[in-house]
């Protein structure tokens, strides 16, 4: 296995920073390489501290009486310059646990009440988004969301729109569009199963 041997922290920005690690990997061969990470300094970094709280959260939530309808957001990123469609999603505060941040992420981007259900530990641990790149991990939250649409909520710098998606259009979404790849991943399980979408969270 590799070994670091020096990290330098190259940012000093509220959401993200960037950090150079130097190591050398068991055959023999020394790397420079770039990390993105939500921590503030060297010391919270994952490499450090072998932790994997979540540092954020996604939100799969279906709406509707039927349940027939998923809550989506397509959200402009400067990363792409265009617009994706993603789940909600946001970063959790400090000491805030990820099921709080999941109600209070889906109402700050959609204005919908969030009603989080139980589902097994193993789908909502956080997993590593892109660990190419970050250390970032997201929780997963499921439930049903309720209420009417409003963006009085957004942040001034959020481009936001709110898409309630029937499987047709959840269909034509991943034919079409551009699309964040858990989001993508679960609107597969959307559309697969018309009787109950979380079917898969009471499997054993």
């Amino acid at each position: 296995m590799a070994t670091i041997n020096s990290v330098e922290k190259l940012t000093d920005n509220r959401f993200v920073n960037l950090y150079n690690v130097k190591g050398e990997n068991s055959k023999g061969h020394h790397s420079s390489y770039f990390v993105a990470s939500r921590a503030t300094d060297i010391e919270h970094l994952k490499l450090v501290t072998h932790e994997n709280h979540p540092d954020g959260v996604a939100i799969y939530a279906l709406y509707g009486e039927k349940h027939d309808r998923v809550v989506l957001i397509r959200q402009y990123r400067y990363p792409i310059n265009d617009m994706l469609y993603e789940f909600p999603a946001g970063l959790c505060e400090p000491g805030e646990d990820y099921r709080s941040a999941a109600v209070r992420e889906l109402h700050e981007e959609t204005g919908l009440v969030f009603h989080p259900i139980e589902a097994d530990a193993m789908f909502e641990t956080p997993r590593y988004t892109t660990v190419g790149m970050t250390d970032e991990s997201c929780a997963t939250v499921y439930g049903y969301a309720s209420g009417e649409i409003s963006d009085r909520y957004l942040e001034k710098s959020e481009e936001i729109e709110v898409v309630l998606a029937d499987r047709a259009e959840a269909r034509r979404i991943l034919k079409e569009e551009r699309v964040a790849l858990l989001c993508a991943y679960q609107l597969m399980h959307f559309i697969a199963n018309e009787e109950d979408p979380f079917h898969f969270l009471h499997a054993q």
